[in-house]
């Protein structure tokens, strides 16, 4: 069952930008903590940022990303996107939004970064950095 859908995938070469969108058909974003997970080929999925109700922005990513991904939401617009600069090789993954319904908690929550806090899903977007 799809919760979220992602957009803006594709292939660049290293050094490019994609900027990544996740909406809702289902729910409104403005009540959600809303977070990017990505997984690589024969690795784990990684956390990469969540943003709270409030655009506060919990970082969990690994050290190789160093400041070039960054969140933004638009609540007005319902979406949620993660900025890549500077790609690499190495970002190549299917990169995910999640996210958990957090009305009842302070608008700066965000939930920690194990996947399993985030009941709603995308099915992801794959993006393709060659060099």
């Amino acid at each position: 069952q799809v919760q979220l859908v992602e957009s803006g995938g594709g292939s660049v070469q290293t050094g490019a930008s994609l900027r990544l969108s996740c909406s809702s058909p289902e729910f409104s974003f403005a009540d959600y903590a809303v977070a990017w997970f990505r997984e690589a080929p024969g690795k784990g999925r990684e956390a990469i940022s969540c943003i709270s109700r409030a655009g506060n922005i919990s970082t969990f990513h690994v050290d190789s990303i160093q400041g070039r991904f960054t969140v933004y939401r638009d609540n007005a617009k319902n979406t949620v996107s993660l900025h890549l600069n500077t790609l690499r090789p190495e970002d190549t993954a299917i990169y995910y939004c999640a996210g958990k319904f957090v009305r009842d908690r302070r608008p700066t929550y965000c939930p920690r970064d194990s996947g399993s806090n985030y009941p709603a899903w995308g099915q992801g977007t794959q993006v393709t950095v060659s060099s």
